[in-house]
This record gives structure tokens, C-alpha cells and sequence, in this order.
């Protein structure tokens, strides 16, 4: 594989106040050379809850306490958390308990979790006194999704198990009739993603499409949830997703020491690095076949936060993806092993014209039709009460 970094057809250009670049392809800047992302993330910032005042926020999240505890009144779950073992659903886990609230975790099992991830889980959960739910699923028809995604050769090898991991938040949650699903989702760190890094996480036509395409010609049998299928969720079920941990002063590096001394978590020493599988995508495959690095993203998105400056994060930057190259060759060989196939295979996805999306069958052109479709049934539901 000698294949590296996807050369820019346009000229190079870095945002002089984070570190986006031209990497994006759409990516815009400004007459002070500002990226249209950081400039997007702190027009986020400004809005209620990140943007009010400690005290102010720990009032908003003590009201949103009392609405979940209310609903969750008589029911043995007041809420539901999406549990990897990472920093930011372990400090959710961490945070709902302290706050008094009694969670449902659940966790997809795809194969793909790493020791340290298995280890952070148990200790969480018995720590803390959490009833975990884990859905394994079915290996053999998820290997082919996954392998299909990689053979369609799109920057979005990460949607299976995004798509599977939501699907089965949204069903526990109407199964057992909870109201609130709080995710470690934040602005902190996650206030920047282009989106051509990866797109269609809930196009269920689109994840199909590829499945069809690339993978087994049978239907596909494994949940997947839909735009549509959320939007119904929410308005009909009346299920409600928080992004909790904007509610306080969300610092990973401060957390990473509270979770460590608190529930013996033990840090798998990158973002999502908890699992294998995440890590060869954001380490492996976006940046050597596509030229996404999404170090990029996370370090933009701290230094709007105001949690590491430019000039960190340019520093950071700078230590390679791998430290040498037979911890490539090994990500490579466990790739293949785990999805079962030849290292001529590897290569010839490897070097497929990288493609997008837009090059295939997806719901971006029906989702408006949808959306007008159920608001005049709720239209109609609300005329027929009346």
C-alpha cells in the first residue's frame, strides 16, 4: 500500500482560526481567511444551552431532571444512554446517576469493541449500578454491510453501525415507553464536521442502495431506522433526544480524570479509539484514501471552545497518524481477517476512485415529500380531534 495522502486539486488553504483546510472540499473562507465551520460553530455557541452561564445552565439542566423524572413516573426506566465505553457516553453514565435519574444503557455489540472498551463498560456499569441492554447482532449480515460500504468506495464506512447503534436507542426507548434519550453528543468537541466527511447516517434508501450494490444480493434483515422513522418517533411517541452534556461546562481532558478515579476508566488513548473498527476508518481509511483527517474536526471544534489554541492543535497535528508503519500493516491485516478478506481485495477497494452519496441512489430527492406527507397527517389528526 503505497498509496498516501489524496492530493487537493485546489490550492491549499488552512483557516487562520482553527485548523479546517481545503481537505473539505467545500470548504469557504472569509476576507480574514476564517472556514465557514468554525465561523457555523460559534454561531452554535451563542445559542441556549451552551451558551448561557454556569449558573444559569445548572438551572436548565435541574429543570430538565424534573421533566425526566416526572416522566419517567411508575416506569422502571426514567431514561435511555447509548453506552461504548468511551469518554463522553461513560461521563453521561457517570452524570445521569449523580443527578439522581435511572438509565437504561444499551449497547450494540458489533464485533468490533476493543478490550479496554469491555473493561470501561463492566466497570460502569457495576460502579455505578447500571442495568446494561446488549443487542448483538448478527454478524455475518453486518460484516457484509460494513464490507459494502468499503467496496462503494464513500468517506461514510462508519454508517452501519452509527445507523444500528441509533436504531436501537429509539426502540428501547418506545418499548419501554421512555420519554428522553440523553446522548454524550456535544459542542464541544463535536461542533465541526464537513459534510462530505460522511453523510446519510439515517437514508435508509442510500445504507440499502450500497447493501444491494456491494454486499448480499438478499434484503437486507438487520434494523435500520430512517429519517422518517425518527421524525415519527419524536412527533407520535413523543420521545425527546438531549445533547447533555451541553448543559454543563463539558471539558474531555478535566472528565477523562474524573471518570478515571471515579469508575476505574482506563483511556484507549484516541477519540473513539474504543473501537477497532472506528479507529482503521478514522486512521487508516479517511485519511489515506479519502485525505480526511478528522483530528481536524475535533481540534477545530476544541479551539471554538476555547479549550486548546491553534497553535496546540497545529503541534498535535504534526504526530502521525501511526507511529510506525507495522501498526499500519496490522490495523490492515485485522481488517482483513475480521471481515474476511484477501489483501488484494484490501488494495483493490484501497485504490477505487473515492466517491460520494451523490453517486448513488439516496432519499436527499423523497425526504421533502416525506416531511410535507406527515405534517398533513398530524394536520389531519389534529382537525379530526377537533
Amino acid at each position: 500500500m503505497n498509496k498516501e495522502i489524496k492530493t487537493i486539486a485546489k490550492p491549499y488553504q488552512i483557516c487562520t482560526r482553527c485548523v479546517m483546510d481545503t481537505t473539505d472540499p467545500n470548504i469557504t473562507f472569509d476576507e480574514n481567511g476564517f472556514c465557514n465551520h468554525c465561523t457555523q460553530a460559534i454561531k452554535k455557541m451563542k445559542l441556549p444551552p451552551y451558551a448561557l452561564s454556569p449558573k444559569e445552565k445548572e438551572k436548565a439542566l435541574n429543570n430538565l431532571i424534573l421533566e425526566i423524572i416526572k416522566s419517567g413516573k411508575g416506569k422502571k426506566y426514567d431514561c435511555v444512554i447509548g453506552l461504548s465505553g468511551g469518554v463522553d457516553s461513560t461521563y453521561v453514565a457517570f452524570l445521569v446517576k449523580k443527578l439522581g435519574l435511572r438509565p437504561l444503557a444499551v449497547h450494540l455489540d458489533n464485533n468490533w469493541n476493543s478490550q479496554i472498551a469491555e473493561q470501561n463498560i463492566n466497570n460502569i456499569c457495576k460502579t455505578l449500578e447500571i442495568e446494561e441492554t446488549r443487542v448483538n447482532i448478527n454478524w455475518e449480515e453486518f460484516k457484509n454491510l460494513q464490507l459494502a460500504f468499503l467496496r462503494a468506495s464513500t468517506p461514510d464506512s462508519e454508517i452501519p453501525s452509527d445507523n444500528c447503534i441509533c436504531a436501537l436507542k429509539w426502540d428501547m426507548a418506545k418499548k419501554h415507553n421512555i420519554k428522553y434519550i440523553l446522548t454524550g453528543a456535544n459542542l464541544s468537541s463535536e461542533s465541526i464536521l464537513p459534510n462530505e466527511w460522511s453523510q446519510g447516517h439515517l437514508d435508509d434508501k442510500y445504507i440499502k442502495t450500497i447493501y444491494k450494490t456491494f454486499g448480499n444480493k438478499k434484503r437486507l434483515k438487520i434494523r435500520i431506522i430512517s429519517y422518517w422513522e425518527k421524525l415519527l418517533y419524536k412527533k407520535i411517541y413523543k420521545i425527546n433526544e438531549i445533547a447533555t452534556l451541553n448543559y454543563i461546562d463539558y471539558d474531555r481532558e478535566k472528565v477523562k480524570n474524573i471518570i478515571k478515579k471515579e469508575l476505574n476508566w482506563q483511556d484507549y488513548g484516541r477519540k473513539h479509539g474504543e473501537s477497532i473498527y472506528t479507529r482503521i476508518v478514522q486512521e487508516l481509511i479517511l485519511p489515506y484514501k479519502f485525505g480526511y483527517d478528522k483530528r481536524k474536526a475535533h481540534y477545530s471544534s476544541q479551539i471554538v471552545a476555547g479549550q486548546i489554541t491553534r497553535e496546540e492543535a497545529i503541534n498535535f497535528l504534526s504526530e502521525p497518524l501511526y507511529i510506525n508503519e507495522q501498526d499500519k500493516i496490522n490495523d490492515i491485516r485485522i481488517l482483513c481477517e475480521r471481515l474476511g478478506i484477501t489483501m488484494d481485495e484490501f488494495n483493490k477497494i484501497f485504490e477505487t476512485t473515492a466517491k460520494s452519496i451523490k453517486n448513488y441512489k439516496n432519499a436527499n430527492n423523497t425526504l421533502i415529500f416525506k416531511i410535507i406527507m406527515f405534517a398533513r397527517f398530524l394536520k389531519s389528526k389534529l382537525i379530526k380531534k377537533i
